[in-house]
């Protein structure tokens, strides 16, 4: 399957995403209606199961958008229903070289990794087919995306984005700002301003990209600062962010 999402950051594109927390296939068409690039269903924080999951990957790519999966551990298991399910890649939580580098064994077929074969899975289209040329496609198009969550990997983070097979960084601000002793603080604040700009140089220095989540201030003008600032995957939020923003800003019909 093709990953539309690395061939528009190669060209230099900005594209946008939301992460799922309700695994609503209707949620993801809505995405995709509003010109939404990508899904990335969080198989981290929410109660959601591999049924809802392939259920919203059914629904992205009938609607044309991609759908990564965010989950909080490398497991092999894992990441091979993932793969066959069909995702175009995983976000791994709280990030390490380490754990990207078995994230990047599991996802791929051999030799660059230890991938089991089937052919009769969704991702190679229930069909035997070319089985070469579908390894090469996969091993090509997956990714495998590290969240920058910790002080550690934040300080080492020139090795993790020398690493051969990660080509997008996501700077998770929630969990960094806690680390860093600005809980809940935005790119605005010096030392989240600091780590972004350390990720930036460090990803451009290797031909990286780096994404982002401004669901910490659904703004569009601080949005377009984070762009600026060389961010090309731009997260908005989280559906349920979102929706309980407007829910919120609209019930001021309420007040006098």
């Amino acid at each position: 399957m093709k990953n539309p999402i690395r061939a528009a950051l190669q060209r230099g594109e900005t594209v946008t995403g939301l992460i799922l927390f309700s695994g609503s296939p209707m949620i993801t068409e809505l995405a995709a209606a509003a010109g939404i690039d990508f899904v990335i269903i969080d198989m981290e924080h929410s109660a959601l199961d591999f049924d809802t999951c392939a259920h919203v990957v059914r629904a992205a790519d009938a609607a044309g958008i991609t759908p990564f999966v965010r989950i909080a551990d490398v497991e092999r298991t894992l990441i091979l229903k993932l793969m066959n399910m069909g995702v175009a890649g995983i976000a791994i939580s709280h990030a390490t070289t380490e754990n990207c580098a078995k994230a990047l064994d599991y996802a791929r077929y051999a030799p660059e990794g230890e991938r089991g074969a089937c052919a009769i899975v969704r991702s190679a289209g229930y069909s035997p087919g070319d089985w070469n040329a579908h390894v090469r496609k996969s091993n090509d198009e997956m990714m495998v995306i590290p969240l920058i969550e910790d002080t550690p990997t934040l300080q080492n983070f020139e090795s993790m984005a020398a690493m051969p097979g990660l080509d997008v960084f996501f700077i998770g601000p929630t969990d960094l700002s806690i680390a860093l002793g600005v809980p809940h603080a935005t790119f605005d604040e010096p030392k989240m301003a600091a780590a972004l700009e350390k990720v930036v140089v460090a990803a451009r220095k290797h031909g990286k990209y780096v994404m982002t989540t401004i669901g910490n201030k659904p703004d569009p003008v601080y949005g377009k600062s984070v762009r600026d600032r060389g961010v090309q995957a731009v997260v908005l939020g989280t559906d349920g962010h979102l929706f309980l923003d407007v829910c919120k800003r609209l019930n001021s019909v309420k007040q006098p």
